[in-house]
């Protein structure tokens, strides 16, 4: 059975690094179809005029300027912001998905970037019966936006008024990442162009396989940096409850390094938190099985010896891809 076209979607503010990603992905995979919705809001420009439109014909970071009855935000800024940014990118989504309507019936692969790539405004289901569809939202700390802003900005020639706006792209990746959370997109925080690709491949086309560990709580550190390092996810985690037939299973999706420090630190210093966790892992005789994806047999492979050198392997299954 043939597989679907690919339709992988990646949506971040300006200055995140989703157009290098994009790029980098769409080689990887040998897709020839990749669009900027830039280039899509400059059709829709063409169409609609500013009289009907204005916050069309304003940049997503500084269409809240002109938008309507904007003095009901009152001291409000973000939401004022946020505002904006959604009635902009309104205006382009729906030649968005006419796009990936003409992809998807004429079979073509294809990868969409850009910042009007907005969760819950776009609809990206009604695809899923003929295509596989993958969307993405890519985020980074502060320092690291405001860092890779500036040089964007400059590269093309962009700096001065442009330069002023980062606070207004800052609210923009907010609501970018909440509205991905809300409609359980994935969210990557780019760190690097390789080991972002790698965690988006794993989802795209991952090589699974279900591993048994044994291993403690005072563990899980040394677990998730060996996973981590491949650039693997943890899909789920199946807990063998000493008095239960099945095991109680929690789908986790472990593959961001923020998400592990955050979870690792809260391990740390809540120490109710830990010790809930060190009795279930006491009831499960610290043994549990993880559903483990990496982007290739190679990755997996390596992830599976590492584990078993650090002496937490327990057995492992047969390879399947995910």
């Amino acid at each position: 059975m043939a597989r679907k076209p690919y339709v992988i979607l990646i949506g971040s503010a300006s200055g995140i690094g989703k157009s290098t990603i994009a790029s980098e992905l769409a080689k990887t995979l040998g897709i020839i179809h990749l669009i900027e919705t830039d280039f899509i809001r400059e059709i829709v420009r063409g169409i609609i005029g500013p009289e009907f439109a204005p916050a069309l014909h304003r940049s997503s970071f500084d269409a809240y300027v002109i938008i309507r009855g904007k003095e009901r935000y009152g001291e409000d800024t973000k939401s004022l912001i946020s505002a904006g940014f959604e009635e902009h990118a309104s205006f382009v989504i729906p030649a968005i998905e006419k796009v990936i309507k003409r992809a998807v019936d004429d079979y073509n692969d294809i990868v969409i970037e850009g910042v009007h790539l907005v969760p819950g405004l776009i609809n990206a289901k009604q695809f899923e019966t003929d295509a596989s569809i993958h969307f993405f939202v890519l985020t980074a700390d502060e320092e690291i936006h405001m860092e890779r802003f500036v040089k964007r900005a400059m590269k093309i020639k962009r700096g001065g008024k442009h330069l002023e706006y980062f606070n207004e792209n800052r609210v923009i990746n907010d609501v970018l990442v909440k509205s991905a959370k809300e409609h359980d997109i994935t969210v990557i925080n780019n760190l690097d162009i390789d080991s972002t690709v790698k965690r988006m491949l794993t989802v795209i086309r991952g090589i699974c396989s279900f591993v048994m560990l044994n291993n403690t709580v005072e563990d899980i550190g040394s677990v998730t940096e060996t996973i981590l390092k491949y650039g693997g996810r943890v899909v789920d985690i199946s807990y063998y409850l000493r008095g239960f037939r099945e095991p109680v299973k929690r789908k986790v999706n472990i593959f961001d390094p923020y998400d592990v420090k955050r979870f690792l630190n809260s391990i740390a210093t809540n120490p109710d938190r830990k010790k809930d966790l060190e009795e279930l892992y006491k009831l499960s005789d610290n043994i549990h099985e993880i559903e483990l994806c990496t982007s290739d047999e190679e990755s997996l492979e390596k992830t599976i010896k590492e584990l078993d050198e650090k002496g937490f392997l327990v057995k492992e299954n047969k390879i399947s891809n995910n």
